[in-house]
């Protein structure tokens, strides 16, 4: 069963890592607002088909996210989080992958009270990206 979008900023990371994990592009798609920024590579930000394709390559990698919050700073109904995470191990292909960050990302509370992505930019201030898809 898919975890329900948070209620809290702090739980966004958690839900998007479950949703990422569980492999279900669609469910992993309602973690992010209508018309969000999804920085695949530093300096590309990328917005809807492209975004969701791009993090889906990520899902593709068959390998599951770990997720570890860092900060949040909340005003009303905007939160920034500051998130380092890590995708580990062998792909399908059975090349080694590591990929992590430390993502400087932007929560919104929706009219329905839950949170989800404005901004997910998971390689935060980094200039390069290290090796993966």
């Amino acid at each position: 069963m898919t975890r329900q979008l948070a209620e809290r900023p702090e739980d966004v990371p958690t839900v998007f890592a479950e949703r990422f994990n569980s492999g279900d592009a669609e469910a992993m798609a309602e973690v992010y607002e209508s018309g969000a920024v999804f920085v695949a590579e530093p300096g590309t930000p990328l917005t809807g088909q492209e975004a969701r394709a791009a993090n889906e390559r990520f899902m593709n990698l068959g390998l599951p996210i770990t997720v570890r919050p860092r900060h949040v700073y909340t005003a009303g109904d905007i939160a920034l989080l500051i998130v380092d995470w890590v995708i580990d191990g062998t792909d399908p292909d059975g090349r080694p992958v590591h990929i992590e960050g430390t993502a400087t990302d932007v929560a919104l509370r929706g009219q329905d009270g839950r949170w989800r992505y404005a901004i997910d930019n998971p390689f935060g201030v980094k200039g390069g990206v290290a090796e993966g898809p």
